[in-house]
């Protein structure tokens, strides 16, 4: 059974790591059953195993890459800062790490959830996890009294959501030409211009 166990996760991983890499080189139309098969050298009827929709591929996709790229380990720097100034720094940095690491995946995600239900609740289970991070970082500044008079803790953390927007990522990165350190460096200085209250003269 433990054989078995261990031939299935191997299995699993082989279609992943297939799925991603035509998906990333080809576009989620080319990421087929078919061609998930055949790039993880089984069969057909073996990605149905363990995937019973293409949708259901796409989001386990989404984690596999999150887990790979070491999401956690990204994020724990955000929450071990010592104050919510120098969280927010992190965050920039988390962004500006993380997310051109799984763009292609995320993109193709929010694509096929106008098309199939399980993509739609997904992505709305991460659009709720990425707002309470930004809640989260809000509520801290201004617990700490350093939240810009401007916002709410409510609106700043809306804000912060927005400005984690994929479209800002690629016109930056892709359209502009930013490094992602330079697309860290200045996300970073926004932020604390924005929602940092600047301490009196």
């Amino acid at each position: 059974m433990k054989a078995l166990n261990a031939r299935g996760r191997r299995t699993r991983t082989a279609l992943l790591g297939g799925a991603r890499a035509l998906l990333e080189e080809d576009g989620f139309e080319a990421m087929t059953m078919g061609a998930v098969a055949e790039r993880a050298g089984v069969s057909r009827r073996a990605v149905y195993l363990h995937f019973a929709s293409r949708a259901e591929l796409a989001i386990a996709l989404f984690y596999y890459v999150s887990e790979t790229e070491g999401l956690a380990a990204s994020l724990s720097a955000v929450w071990v800062a010592p104050d919510a100034e120098q969280a927010l720094d992190e965050w920039a940095r988390h962004l500006a790490r993380f997310h051109p690491r799984i763009l292609a995946v995320a993109r193709e995600i929010e694509r096929v959830r106008r098309l199939e239900h399980a993509a739609a609740t997904h992505w709305n289970v991460v659009m709720r996890d990425q707002q309470d991070c930004c809640r989260r970082l809000a509520d801290w500044l201004a617990r700490e009294q350093r939240l810009a008079p401007a916002w709410t803790p409510a609106t700043a953390a809306d804000m912060l959501w927005a400005l984690m927007s994929l479209d800002v990522l690629e016109g930056l990165t892709l359209d502009c030409g930013w490094s992602t350190r330079r697309y860290g460096e200045h996300l970073a200085a926004v932020f604390q211009a924005t929602f940092v209250r600047t301490p009196p003269r």
